[in-house]
């Protein structure tokens, strides 16, 4: 009980101190960036609500919560789906019922799929399929649109997405061995990190040799490090959260145990793991994918070496940050 309510107030001056610290930083970047005050204003309150949400499986109690609700966990969901959405386009005025209507379809199938479908392996792959398939077309982009051009608001839908596949994987399904969260502990930092220096001598001479990357100027100075440390926090909590998670806590992880084989499972894993960049900057882009399928076979090293997706999470970030900083 103690170690419940420990969590939940963690989780509620977390937000507190989300709402406040980028409050002021997308007030400040909305002035830098000349962006209408029309916009931001309508953005601003469904951009903080919809981090919170996201954030919300993250935390013990929060999870216990949810697990409570039982068959109101399905419309609970599906309302969170939509208010931020609903927040966003009145403001910026492109609100639109037949995207209401499409977000809660989607929402509600998210939710339901393991209620309503056995426990078998097709089944969970095919669960995999629709959350990739939905993720990389542009139904987002599509829905979350910002009058102005910028920044593109489809960030909102694919965050939604992923927790809403993350909380239906944790509270439904019940799978085990992911270890979700937010924060690596200690071992998860230093895992993460070595498996991102065996990785760079091994993915850069491939990426410079196909042309996948260029060397660019850096100039190292405060500016440049707030923005590497910015980059790779957006890149730990958004995109390898979601990729990691069900890349390798799901995918990795099933497939070992239905091959009974730990390479078979980290090799085919990183193979579709790199299938699926190959839509990525401009189809087929098959230089990404090489160099994706690479990085994956080492990011399922470090999630196998540290148990959790969070080591994994970190020899992504590293990476991610790593090619945005120094390379184009």
């Amino acid at each position: 009980m103690r170690q419940m309510k420990q969590s939940l107030n963690a989780f509620a001056w977390t937000v507190a101190g989300l709402w406040v610290v980028g409050g002021i930083g997308a007030v400040f970047y909305a002035k830098q960036q000349d962006i209408p005050a029309r916009i931001w204003m309508a953005a601003l309150p469904a951009m903080l609500l919809e981090a919170s949400m996201y954030i919300a499986p993250g935390f013990a109690a929060v999870r216990e919560r949810l697990a409570r609700l039982g068959g109101w966990l399905t419309p609970v969901l599906a309302g969170s789906a939509v208010i931020p959405y609903v927040l966003m386009s009145v403001g910026a005025g492109n609100f639109r019922l037949e995207w209401l209507g499409a977000l809660l379809v989607l929402a509600a199938m998210v939710t339901l799929w393991f209620r309503v479908t056995p426990r078998l392996p097709a089944f969970d792959l095919l669960f995999l399929v629709f959350m990739a398939g939905v993720y990389l077309t542009r139904v987002f982009v599509e829905i979350y649109v910002n009058p102005s051009g910028k920044p593109p608001f489809d960030i909102l839908g694919r965050m939604m997405w992923v927790r809403l596949g993350i909380i239906s994987v944790l509270l439904v399904r019940k799978v085990d061995g992911v270890e979700f969260g937010f924060l690596p502990k200690w071992r998860e930092w230093a895992v993460g990190t070595a498996h991102f220096l065996l990785l760079m001598p091994v993915v850069l001479p491939v990426a410079w040799w196909i042309g996948f990357v260029h060397p660019k100027e850096v100039v190292f100075g405060p500016k440049t490090l707030i923005a590497a440390a910015g980059t790779f926090l957006g890149m730990l909590w958004v995109v390898a959260l979601g990729e990691e998670f069900f890349f390798r806590g799901l995918l990795q992880q099933w497939l070992q145990r239905w091959t009974g084989s730990f390479p078979a499972g980290l090799a085919m894993a990183a193979l579709i793991f790199g299938a699926a960049h190959i839509t990525a900057r401009g189809f087929p882009n098959w230089r990404y994918s090489l160099v994706a399928m690479i990085a994956g076979v080492f990011y399922g090293l470090a999630y196998a070496r540290g148990k959790s997706i969070r080591a994994s999470m970190v020899t992504h970030a590293l990476v991610n940050t790593a090619w945005r900083v120094f390379f184009s």
